[in-house]
């Protein structure tokens, strides 16, 4: 058994250390004083600084969580209410089919995603007579669009878990039905909606490939900033990419907190009962 055990231990720590290695490494060369990639030569915040006052890094940083925070907010909207329709669905065939074709821009390839979304947005700028059709709104439509899935996945299993006749309690008792849904349905699905934004919010600030069909020279993203900065060696890449580590662990933490409060309040209310 403790033999067991000590192997256990000895795979986890494997795969903690081959999963965690090159973003220690990472973190550690950002405080690096010198443009070295393989000698610390002393610590220093030089590339912090640095990152702070490059103009064209903050202004796809400022790029990137303007498109993450809308796209995640209307992804959110409409994946509430689509989650809802999904649920009332009595046929389950028809229900199975239209999550079935919801999932398919989570499973799909992102280069696939972002080439057909690439022809689409062409195509209809061709059918507009525009030439530069890419930029600002090419960006928030495809990020709401790959962002839905989740959103819509992180909300139904809420909605299978709430009582079914409380909106009806809610009508009987003189709501109507938008405010029955306010009252009673949002505050019972609130947490998925959160673990939703959340989701979408991270996977709009990390997304490069797809992202990188559909931008425009007017409007990029941060990812692909990033790459076209790793084209010239530049030490402030290290300190940026420690920073969006630090915010995407952050947000994730953010998450668990919500979920764990989800949780807390489902298993006292089983107790209760």
């Amino acid at each position: 058994m403790k033999k067991r055990n000590a192997l256990n231990i000895i795979y986890s720590a494997l795969i903690m250390i081959f999963l965690y290695a090159p973003i220690i490494v990472m973190v550690i060369f950002s405080f690096n004083s010198s443009r070295s990639t393989s000698v610390m030569t002393g610590f220093s915040l030089k590339w912090y600084k640095e990152l702070i006052h490059d103009n064209e890094i903050m202004k796809a940083l400022a790029n990137s969580l303007i498109i993450a925070f809308l796209s995640a907010t209307i992804s959110t909207i409409i994946g509430t209410l689509a989650s809802i329709g999904i649920e009332k669905f009595s046929n389950r065939k028809i229900k199975n089919t239209v999550m079935n074709v919801t999932n398919v821009p989570m499973m799909n390839p992102d280069i696939v995603t972002g080439v057909s979304m690439l022809l689409l947005f062409v195509f209809s700028g061709k059918l507009l007579q525009q030439s530069n059709v890419l930029g600002f709104a090419t960006l928030l439509i495809t990020h709401i669009t790959f962002n839905l899935p989740y959103v819509i996945l992180s909300i139904l299993p809420k909605l299978r878990q709430m009582d079914v006749f409380l909106s009806e309690a809610a009508s009987d008792l003189g709501c109507t039905p938008v405010r029955a849904f306010f009252k009673v349905v949002l505050p019972s699905i609130k947490t998925g909606i959160i673990t939703g934004f959340l989701m979408a919010v991270t996977l709009s600030i990390d997304d490069f490939v797809i992202s990188y069909f559909v931008t425009g020279s007017s409007w990029q993203t941060l990812p692909v900033k990033i790459y076209s900065m790793t084209k010239r060696f530049d030490p402030t890449v290290y300190a940026l990419s420690t920073v969006l580590f630090v915010a995407i662990l952050v947000l994730l933490f953010l998450k668990n907190i919500v979920l764990k409060k989800s949780n807390d309040k489902k298993i006292k209310g089983d107790l209760a009962e």
